[in-house]
């Protein structure tokens, strides 16, 4: 179906015609971005996704490893509830996607009392330490796994995951998605009820009250499975690649 021409906003009519057509746009920055689920030639489908901001905190560490919960500087391991967490990442291409081998994919987040590490901050001064960072490289399926834990919260934003995916990283030519996701309301207030994140008292912003959610983190929901000791997710991203 062809978009209609964009003027800085959709009326009603056109929204009703993209979603009754089986597609959809996200409105981010005054651009239409793709969103929609696409055919995989191997069976699953994967979603073009909304990229958001860096943020401030992102520091590229090189950390090659899967269980991003230990601090390297001195072998502590951060508390908090686990998290597995897969990544599948696909290139798109003419409407069907294909895993992506060989991507380099960053997470980063805060602590249960929303700390990120290797920053100085108005609130901490972590430098030197590395937890809750980290990068995997996707295997032949486009998978990146991760154990981690379930973030904390600080003041102005929501609950939220740091993503970045590379293609060849150190090259000069190189493609690059950055985006975050994010957890339901009522999921962050059962985990953030328990130890040690009640520590850091009742959070003061939800979902709809982060401006960075509100440009399409709808569409960058995790829905995370409860297991015996935490939860597990997996996250289906489609880039288009150049």
């Amino acid at each position: 179906m062809k978009l209609p021409p964009h003027t800085g906003s959709l009326s009603r009519r056109d929204v009703m015609r993209l979603l009754l057509s089986g597609s959809a746009a996200c409105l981010m920055a005054g651009h239409l971005i793709p969103w929609r689920t696409v055919a995989h030639a191997q069976g699953p489908s994967c979603v073009l996704r909304p990229e958001q901001t860096e943020g401030p905190y992102f520091v590229d560490e090189r950390l090659h490893r899967s269980d991003i919960r230990s601090d390297p500087s001195d072998g502590s391991i951060t508390a908090g509830t686990p998290l597995a967490l897969t990544l599948a990442i696909s290139r798109v291409n003419a409407g069907v996607c294909h895993p992506l081998a060989d991507a380099q994919v960053d997470i980063w987040h805060c602590d249960a009392q929303g700390m990120y590490s290797d920053v100085r901050d108005r609130r901490f001064n972590t430098v030197g330490r590395k937890f809750c960072r980290g990068y995997q490289i996707t295997d032949a399926r486009g998978e990146a796994r991760f154990l981690t834990i379930y973030p904390g919260w600080y003041e102005g934003r929501t609950v939220h995951i740091h993503v970045k995916i590379r293609t060849a990283p150190l090259a000069e030519r190189r493609f690059e998605f950055t985006s975050q996701m994010y957890f339901h309301d009522d999921l962050t207030d059962r985990v953030h009820a328990d130890a040690p994140y009640a520590a850091n008292g009742r959070r003061t912003e939800r979902n709809q009250d982060d401006r960075i959610f509100r440009r399409g983190g709808d569409q960058l929901m995790l829905a995370p499975m409860a297991t015996s000791d935490g939860y597990t997710a997996t996250f289906a991203i489609g880039l288009q690649l150049p």
